[in-house]
């Protein structure tokens, strides 16, 4: 069992990135799901600071209860594989089972962050 599936059940995590003007870490609570050994994010609505910030620089820090990675964070395309798995497993673990049309629904508006953790 990896160290993320160890984790996965965890509530939240704690991501974070470099400021893209400052350069100083900034740290957020999210809610996460893992699949296929990636962590993935979700947010509606505007771009918020830390995801301006890892689009600028991608390298980010985790922490999920006491596990700690680094990672390349990315937002998946709009219609890409990536997107698939991760808005999935973000409503199941969040929500329960869902058809493709409420996943569909749930993120029309929605960003999937990826994250993949350094080896």
């Amino acid at each position: 069992m990896s160290d993320l599936e160890k984790v996965k059940a965890e509530k939240f995590i704690y991501l974070t990135t470099t400021g893209r003007k400052s350069g100083n870490p900034h740290t957020v609570e999210l809610w996460f799901a893992v699949a296929d050994g990636h962590v993935f994010l979700s947010h509606e609505g505007k771009m918020t600071d830390w995801m301006k910030n890892l689009k600028r620089n991608g390298d980010v820090k985790i922490k999920i209860g006491s596990l700690k990675l680094a990672g390349k964070a990315s937002i998946t395309s709009d219609h890409g594989d990536s997107r698939e798995v991760g808005k999935k497993a973000l409503y199941e673990k969040y929500y329960g089972p869902a058809s493709k049309e409420v996943l569909d629904d749930w993120f029309e508006l929605s960003k999937v962050i990826e994250i993949v953790p350094s080896s």
